[in-house]
């Protein structure tokens, strides 16, 4: 059976067989005894993306990898990074340095400054719906305006704006994309609105090689 640590665009949480392209955490929210979920959804507001091969690092998939034998972090994985940024999470500045220095200037605007991870962080936390942020509706009209890489949903379902095309998601990866012209539509934004505004000030997020068929 696959562990329950496979996360959708919306944040939640599934057992599925594909692993996706990235890696993340939301700091230990698993039993290491049993390898299975807690009730709570995150123990810090730092919801990151990692790579999954990182220097020589080892780790037992949602085991015991702390130094003391305790659970360590809780192992995420995402089918890339545009679902992670979607999903609530923001690249990590240690196994990420580079993207995560982008993302943060991107995230303060792109004007020479660049935003702290816990001014990132208190902002993702009140936006992302995984933790209670607000479902902000969308017209149809509004689509071509938003970045690439941004996600929405409709009727439950989560779409990715890429090259001015809608492109259904699921674990596996991409479907044929349709125009938003086109769109099946009433529409609702999955991306948190700071992660939106990070994408249209020019951070370019890595997806999956389905995007691109």
């Amino acid at each position: 059976m696959p562990l329950q640590n496979r996360v959708d665009p919306f944040g939640a949480i599934h057992a599925v067989p594909d692993r996706g392209l990235f890696t993340g955490n939301r700091g230990v929210i698993h039993d290491p005894a049993t390898r299975t979920l807690l009730s709570r959804r995150w123990t810090t507001r730092a919801w990151i993306v990692c790579e999954c091969a990182f220097g020589n690092q080892r780790r037992e998939v949602m085991g015991k990898n702390s130094r003391s034998g305790g659970a360590g972090w809780t192992e995420l994985f995402f089918l890339d990074e545009v679902t992670a940024l979607a999903a609530g999470h923001r690249p990590c500045f240690y196994c990420r340095r580079e993207r995560a220095l982008s993302f943060a200037r991107c995230f303060a605007g792109g004007k020479g400054r660049r935003a702290a991870a816990p001014e990132m962080d208190a902002r993702l936390h009140k936006e992302r719906r995984a933790s209670g942020g607000a479902v902000i509706p969308l017209e149809p009209v509004q689509l071509p305006a938003l970045p690439e890489g941004t996600m929405v949903e409709s009727a439950g379902r989560a779409y990715a704006l890429r090259g001015g095309r809608l492109l259904p998601w699921a674990f596996t990866g991409y479907g044929a994309p349709g125009g938003t012209d086109r769109s099946p539509g009433p529409f609702t934004l999955i991306t948190p609105p700071s992660t939106v505004a990070a994408l249209a000030s020019g951070y370019r997020p890595v997806w999956h090689d389905t995007a691109r068929s």
